[in-house]
């Protein structure tokens, strides 16, 4: 495989205008996840680099500090697009991207759902609590007692959604998802 150095200067120019709308494109796709700009643009960059690359050189072909930089490759790993590997002879760290966007789709949503699943199923679970509560307090108000049976099948309700959002979490994570949607 040619490097880029083997390149003419019109054929450097042309593969960096077509590389800057691919990076360009994930920036703004990631936008619309809520992972800032810089962020998608910084993965974008990495998608690109044919070995693993340091914060260093990251910084330097971006241009940002090495502190946003560092903030930025966290927030990859943690969503499981970028790993950190281990390179001969140097004492940096390297990270590589993670290049199957179907398991970062499938890593993203996973993390960011069942974070929020898992939040709200203990507040409706608190909440129906405090409705069982106020159900033994009630025994001589069936008005009181209707009420609460209705946010009771409302909150039941919720429950059984999130157990659903569960369910496709658990897809997602075990990769099951693909068998119903078969990838590409």
């Amino acid at each position: 495989m040619k490097d880029l150095q083997d390149l003419t200067s019109d054929q450097q120019r042309k593969l960096d205008r077509a590389r800057q709308r691919v990076i360009e494109s994930i920036g703004k796709n990631m936008d619309l996840y809520g992972i800032t700009l810089s962020i998608g643009h910084l993965y974008g960059h990495m998608y690109f680099q044919n070995k693993p690359i340091t914060l260093d050189d990251m910084s330097e072909t971006m241009g940002m500090s090495k502190t946003s930089m560092s903030t930025g490759m966290r927030t990859l790993m943690d969503l499981k697009m970028i790993n950190k590997v281990w390179g001969k002879g140097t004492r940096k760290d390297l990270y590589e991207v993670v290049p199957d966007w179907y398991q970062n789709f499938s890593d993203y949503f996973s993390i960011k759902w069942r974070k929020a699943v898992e939040g709200n199923m203990q507040a409706l679970a608190k909440s129906l609590e405090e409705i069982h509560s106020l159900k033994g307090e009630a025994e001589g108000d069936p008005d009181f007692l209707q009420l609460l049976d209705v946010d009771e099948a409302k909150i039941t309700e919720a429950l059984h959604y999130y157990k659903w959002l569960l369910r496709l979490i658990e897809t997602l994570e075990t990769g099951k998802i693909f068998e119903f949607i078969p990838k590409e």
